[in-house]
């Protein structure tokens, strides 16, 4: 494990989230320097799930952007007569 140097420490301390970026000189790559128990969090999925959605979680999320977009609205009813397939 590598301490941290004076000038980081007072980086960390001055963030209001304790999050602080470094950037490397030489190749341009940028790092973030957050606490080991946010870190373990997000390792552990807390923030985000790598996993797909289900059909089932599809589907709900399909309507309700539906409902939100208004195709419940009763003036919307005039395009299922316009469907071919009936």
């Amino acid at each position: 494990m590598i301490a941290l140097s004076k000038e980081i420490q007072e980086a960390v301390q001055k963030s209001e989230d304790n999050l602080i970026r470094l950037i490397d000189p030489e190749t341009n790559v940028e790092y973030v320097v957050l606490p080991a128990e946010t870190f373990e969090q997000m390792r552990n999925e807390v923030y985000y799930e790598d996993n797909p959605l289900t059909e089932e979680e599809q589907s709900a999320l399909l309507v309700e952007f539906g409902h939100r977009a208004g195709w419940d609205d009763p003036e919307m009813d005039v395009y299922n007569d316009l469907d071919p397939r009936r």
